[in-house]
């Protein structure tokens, strides 16, 4: 189901043993629009330091109660690898944090998450675990942390995580014209893939949002807060899709696909830089 960031944004995140904190942000993957951590502010028992939490241990949120079930302790929370969430994750970082949790590496496996399209069936002893694809995924994942690329790591770093919130306000531009800012994110609740980023068209076209598909990213410019989609402005116009109210089931978005004219629903997105074919 899509729900929109905002409604993710302060949800109380709760251990196996008590409260952990409320969402704050979201760091998304800026090659397959991922959300893969949630940054989450701990209360006073944890001196309201901000911590990084993965959708690999995340249950269904309780929208009543508007909770996050997450299947770790306030002790683990508390002895986690300390990463400054107010700069971009590195590899390097990243490797530290899932190593400490137990956690296979996502990269390498050629799905969104592994060699699958869901955070927790990386884990052993889950269906998606030990298949051949997971296999191969873990494969490449030993090769990623041999000594050499954990060198290369902390000489170069590799960042490549995005906070949610620093981009909002980036500039759309369409292939003939500015189209509008960042305003929102609508999310896929069980992949956490970002399926569509809400433009706010304000100063171009008063009074309408517009949700382009990540498919339809053309270039990310992160230097100059722009972000180029390989659409005209009349096209836009055209297939214009108005906002959902975030609570949208898979046949939903299937209708909304029907009014756009790119690829069907799929598991992954290309990466930014990638022009696809146009119509």
């Amino acid at each position: 189901m899509l729900r929109s960031m905002k409604d993710l944004s302060g949800l109380a995140v709760e251990a196996t043993d008590g409260a952990i904190g409320h969402v704050k942000d979201f760091y998304f993957d800026d090659n397959a629009w991922v959300v893969r951590y949630l940054v989450v502010e701990t209360g006073s028992w944890l001196s309201s330091r901000k911590v990084l939490i993965s959708p690999i241990s995340m249950g269904h949120p309780d929208w009543e109660r508007k909770t996050l079930p997450v299947s770790i302790t306030k002790e683990q929370v508390k002895n986690s690898p300390e990463i400054d969430t107010e700069r971009p994750v590195s590899r390097q970082h990243e490797t530290e944090y899932l190593g400490y949790y137990g956690y296979p590496l996502y990269w390498g496996g050629g799905g969104l998450w592994g060699a699958g399209l869901y955070p927790n069936l990386i884990l052993p002893g889950s269906a998606g675990f030990g298949s051949a694809e997971a296999a191969r995924a873990e494969a490449e994942n030993a090769y990623a942390r041999t000594e050499v690329s954990q060198e290369r790591q902390r000489e170069h770093g590799d960042p490549h995580l995005r906070s949610c919130q620093a981009v909002m306000g980036h500039h759309v531009h369409a292939s003939d014209g500015d189209i509008g800012h960042v305003h929102g994110y609508l999310v896929d609740d069980e992949t956490w893939a970002i399926r569509y980023v809400v433009v706010n068209t304000s100063n171009w076209w008063l009074g309408h949002d517009v949700n382009i598909a990540p498919e339809r990213i053309k270039d990310v410019r992160w230097s100059d807060a722009s972000i180029t989609v390989d659409r005209t402005r009349e096209a836009v116009k055209d297939a214009l899709l108005d906002e959902p109210s975030g609570e949208l089931d898979r046949a939903q978005r299937q209708g909304l696909y029907s009014h756009d004219p790119r690829p069907a629903y799929r598991t992954a997105v290309p990466s930014l830089g990638t022009e696809l074919p146009r119509k």
